[in-house]
């Protein structure tokens, strides 16, 4: 397998990209000059080396410092204890933060479960969600906020029959977005006014 092969495979791993955009990628690296693409190594190595994953979310964040634990949003007195709201990925984290139609608590899964997944807990953190909300003293309110598709749906399902038993005698309300995401919608795509109402009508 030559170069172009072996960076083509890295770039097909990327979220969203087949084989043919993958080639693309590769092709156009090959067409700028040396510093363009020594400078886009640096800031990968850059970027490994100076992010670190909140110990509270699981959000990854550039830190200052490797002491550093907690994200910006876990870090901050003014957010809203009451709720928390169960993600699949960084990317649907920041668009619902960027919407401002929420101020609660996040907890980012890791990715949704498949449908004929057997080993969840390589797939998802269902163990670290149970001992998050076993930990949180203020908690009312759990905010399931997946893509409106089927494997959205089935994480929806899996997450709600993992967390019965711990949220029932803690009395927690557990609830998902409601109308306003439109089915097969991802949810780091949609709009402000899109998030606004699938949270408004959660049940």
């Amino acid at each position: 397998m030559d170069i172009i092969e072996k960076l083509s495979e890295i770039f097909k791993e990327f979220p969203g990209i087949g084989e043919r955009q993958a080639r693309r990628f590769v092709y156009f690296l090959m067409s700028r000059n040396s510093d363009y693409a020594e400078n886009f190594s640096t800031l990968v190595k850059e970027l490994k080396k100076d992010t670190t994953q909140c110990s509270e979310c699981f959000k990854f964040f550039i830190s200052n410092s490797k002491k550093e634990k907690k994200c910006e949003i876990c870090a901050d007195q003014s957010i809203d204890s009451s709720t928390l709201m169960v993600i699949e990925k960084d990317s649907d984290l920041e668009s619902i933060n960027k919407s401002r139609v929420y101020n609660g608590k996040y907890f980012i899964l890791g990715g949704l479960v498949p449908i004929v997944e057997k080993n969840t807990n390589r797939v998802v953190r269902i163990n670290e969600l149970i001992k998050k909300v076993k930990s949180e003293k203020n908690l009312k309110e759990i905010v399931l906020a997946f893509s409106s598709n089927p494997q959205g749906n089935h994480t929806d399902f899996y997450v709600r029959n993992q967390l019965k038993s711990t949220i029932e005698p803690l009395d927690i309300k557990i609830s998902s977005l409601g109308k306003g995401l439109s089915t097969g919608t991802e949810l780091e795509y949609s709009d402000n006014d899109t998030l606004k109402n699938a949270l408004k009508n959660r049940q």
